[in-house]
């Protein structure tokens, strides 16, 4: 390159020449200009002329060459007279352009004007390296068909490479014919203009030559440009450049506003142009101004052209292919047809993507992407190839074979490379609708924001488009949702004794999440490793290097955790987790239950943590009983979610719902499960299963249990009285009905023990069984450190009338309680006053003991 340049700077002496003029006037050939070759050869005459002076020689040629570049936009012009009879053997070839030299040589390539030849004419030639010369313009026969032949040439060639040959056979100038035209482009550089001669031994001193005058006014023409990379252009004019200007940066402009870095002049009319920045994808502009050839002719206006730039297509990285449309539920069909869809997009700006070999995996299936190309920016839709056709419309489509389907209620999306390289993931979920309506099917799931991929579901939503979804084009819901808030953590989960699972509430930045030095434990347990789970990284597994106890608490602190989009968390976050036991039954019991819900409504069930272990409720599961089968199997949880003591938890299949239903539910007890299972309003059993199969608890329910005075029972839960009571119908009672459920926090019907002293007593001792909650029910609390006993319960009014029969015959543990709601045997409330419970023990020899406790039916006003 250094070289090209060297031979440019030493062609500069020949800019003011290179618009050739020389009448010989100064008698000498060999300067101004310089005429090289065969020198010894010819003269100038007295005349002042060049004329042939070689060797008496019959098939001699002879030549001289002067330097010129001149190649379009020119006229060339001289005079000549061959004082001969022209023939196959006296001739003269006259070149306009040469690329050598060396006239005489095989490979020259150039174009040259022949006067005489067999016919006696002047026409013009080309000639290729190693070929016969070709004739592209073919004049008038004998023109030159003297002894004295006399003729005044002129060829033009035009910046579009069309040829023009005319002569003056009186040789004043005045008096051109035209011979021809042609259009040939076949050579564009030119190094030379020169005469050769080819004679008898009689016409040595034969040829005479004259007013050699080439004249270039046009000025450089761009005729190629040439995108080399993403960052470099290739300019080739059609003529050499004056190399100041063809070398100055500000000559240069790139869409209006960017200026290369290099601008650099390879060859005589070539230009390397280098940027700091890479091309946009599709059009650029590049505008060329003040550029002049070597004759001085300078660009009257800029020049502009535009050029498109589609750079290789490469595989994307992490979060350049990414998923932002899901029609996981097709039916019943708003407007679009009835087939599930992904929808990818290329979030480069300056990538094109090729899509061949990813592979394409939902949670029980994976395929491969065929050899497609996303352009920066372009939406394609992905369907089954039987497909392709139906989705045409909307835009580009991407047919597959195998293509997975999709789950309703949401699963995870892997977009990986060849090599297993993670692209993108998702894991949707049917919550992401935010409508109810929507999420029944024929609507699609829309990302907002397709420059947040980090995010998750604050950043999806139903689709908006009357159609139902916007396949392959950009979506209905487009907008704005920066991530612009740290990570925080949502749990800390000891997964083992020596590893703590650390769940993120959004996508994290894996190298500085993996950091050790961001993690401390207290009490003090030294970290062996930090690695973050993929492929959603909003995992992180911290081995320690000593095992943790169980029943004791811990906390565990982060600092410097950084998400996705980068922002960084400076202040320490601390949570606090345990390493779980193993359950045994009645562990976790069924604390509150709602089987029949209000219209729209949904189940719960609630559980509770009464024991003073840390339990993982991971695998465990609901039931029901059918028959003395257990049936209808529905697992809680497929993940790590550990119970602490006292913690409660609700499990159902639309959290929204019961928020909507019980504004004062606690939303971080609920759990999501898939679905519950079929619990009847009338009557059903509960089962909780741990993950050995052993039974946690147990209940059967029925509609009789709610309190008899309740006018509706829908949407009124069945609470748990007693937390360390048995899971039976004593133990359970309607929910208050100013609150009608209690999920995720204290019973409205809650009592805690009591410490009894004597054999019984009740509390309260003035209840009002109205349902509001308060006092609704007395407890008769008892305790006996004698077994066998039975007992008999029986309510007297004050008149010493028997009100109801509350227990008979009822086997006694050595503590406990027994339940009266205020309602007398036929069902009907008990009125205000003072009432006995006449009890009865019986032991197993026969023996008698009778105890006599009051209590007081009161209102509240």
């Amino acid at each position: 390159m250094k070289q090209t340049l060297l031979a440019i700077l030493l062609l500069l002496p020949l800019i003011a020449t290179a618009q050739l003029q020389d009448n010989f006037s100064d008698g000498d050939f060999t300067r101004n200009p310089t005429w090289t070759g065969d020198a010894g050869s010819f003269i100038v005459n007295a005349q002042q002329q060049l004329q042939s002076n070689g060797p008496a020689v019959t098939g001699t040629i002879v030549q001289l060459v002067t330097p010129s570049q001149a190649v379009v936009g020119t006229t060339w012009e001289f005079w000549a007279n061959l004082k001969l009879a022209t023939s196959s053997t006296n001739y003269t070839d006259v070149y306009l352009i040469a690329d050598k030299a060396d006239l005489k040589a095989a490979d020259v390539n150039g174009y040259f004007v022949r006067i005489g030849n067999t016919t006696d004419e002047v026409s013009l030639y080309r000639k290729d390296a190693g070929k016969t010369a070709v004739i592209l313009i073919n004049g008038q026969d004998k023109t030159v068909a003297t002894t004295n032949n006399v003729v005044r040439v002129r060829v033009t060639r035009t910046i579009n490479y069309e040829w023009e040959l005319s002569i003056d056979v009186s040789g004043t100038g005045q008096n051109f014919v035209r011979q021809g035209t042609a259009t040939d482009a076949a050579h564009k550089r030119s190094s030379y203009f020169g005469v050769l001669v080819r004679y008898t031994s009689a016409n040595s001193k034969n040829f005479y030559f004259d007013d050699f005058r080439i004249t270039d006014t046009q000025p450089p023409v761009l005729e190629e440009l040439q995108t080399i990379n993403q960052q470099e252009l290739t300019l080739r004019f059609n003529e050499p450049l004056q190399p100041e200007q063809a070398q100055t940066i500000a000559n240069y402009t790139l869409n209006r506003t960017i200026k290369p870095t290099i601008a650099e002049l390879t060859e005589a009319g070539t230009v390397r142009l280098v940027f700091g920045q890479g091309f946009g994808v599709g059009n650029n502009t590049l505008t060329i101004a003040n550029l002049q050839d070597l004759h001085g002719n300078t660009l009257s206006e800029p020049v502009v052209r535009n050029y498109s730039f589609i750079p290789p297509a490469v595989l994307p990285g992490y979060n350049e292919l990414i998923i932002t449309e899901i029609m996981a539920d097709e039916t019943p069909v708003v407007g679009l047809p009835a087939q599930e869809y992904i929808e990818l997009y290329n979030a480069t700006t300056n990538k094109v993507l090729t899509l061949q070999g990813i592979r394409y995996s939902d949670a029980t299936s994976t395929t491969t992407l065929p050899n497609a190309q996303l352009l920066p920016g372009e939406y394609a839709v992905v369907v089954p190839n039987t497909q392709v056709a139906s989705f045409t419309p909307f835009g580009k489509v991407i047919g597959i074979s195998n293509f997975p389907s999709l789950n309703n209620a949401g699963e995870l999306l892997q977009l990986r490379r060849p090599d297993g390289r993670l692209i993108y993931a998702v894991n949707y979920s049917d919550s992401w609708y935010k409508n109810t309506a929507k999420r029944e099917g024929g609507w699609s799931l829309e990302m907002i924001d397709v420059t947040n991929p980090c995010a998750g579901s604050e950043n999806w939503t139903a689709s908006v488009d009357l159609r139902g979804g916007t396949p392959a084009q950009p979506n209905s819901v487009a907008a704005s949702v920066p991530d612009n808030t740290p990570p925080t953590i949502v749990s800390a989960t000891a997964i083992s004794p020596t590893q703590v699972l650390l769940r993120f509430n959004e996508r994290l930045d894996s190298v500085q999440a993996a950091t050790i030095a961001n993690y401390s434990i207290s009490p003090t347990i030294a970290i062996a490793n930090v690695q973050v789970q993929g492929p959603l990284f909003t995992e992180v597994m911290v081995t320690l290097s000593s095992p943790l106890q169980e029943r004791q608490l811990y906390t565990l602190s982060a600092t410097r955790i950084a998400d996705c989009a980068g922002n960084l968390n400076n202040q320490p976050q601390t949570i606090p987790f345990a390493l779980p036991s193993a359950p045994a039954p009645g562990n976790v019991v069924i604390n509150e239950i709602l089987f029949n819900p209000r219209p729209n409504g949904v189940d719960f069930v609630e559980l509770v943590n009464r024991s003073d272990k840390y339990i993982d409720l991971k695998n465990w599961q609901l039931a029901i009983t059918a028959g003395d089968t257990i049936s209808n199997l529905r697992t809680i949880t497929a993940t790590n979610y550990v119970l602490a003591p006292g913690q409660y938890v609700v499990l159902t299949s639309n959290p929204e719902n019961i928020k909507t239903n019980y504004p004062a539910a606690r939303e971080q007890t609920f759990l999501r499960m898939s679905s519950l299972p079929s619990y009847p309003d009338n009557a059903g059993t509960v089962v909780v299963l741990q993950p050995d199969g052993n039974v946690a608890d147990r209940f059967s329910y029925s509609s009789d249990m709610h309190f008899a005075l309740l006018d509706d029972l829908n949407g009124v839960s069945l609470e748990r009285i007693r937390l360390d009571g048995q899971t039976i119908a004593s133990n359970f009672h309607s929910a208050a009905t100013t609150i009608f459920a209690t999920p995720g926090y204290k019973n409205s019907q809650s009592r805690d023990g009591v410490a009894v002293r004597q054999a019984f007593s009740v509390a309260p001792q003035v209840f009002s069984p109205n349902g509001d909650g308060y006092d609704d029910f007395t407890i008769i609390n008892y305790s006996t450190d004698q077994t066998g006993l039975t007992a008999n319960i029986t309510v007297f009014d004050s008149n010493g009338r028997e009100v109801r029969k509350l227990v008979r015959n009822e086997m006694l543990a050595s503590n406990g309680f027994f339940r009266w709601d205020g309602l007398k045997q036929d069902g009907s409330k008990a009125g205000i006053g003072y009432y006995i419970f006449y009890i009865e023990l019986f032991g197993l020899n026969g023996e008698k003991s009778v105890h006599k406790e009051k209590v007081v039916v009161g209102s509240r006003l």
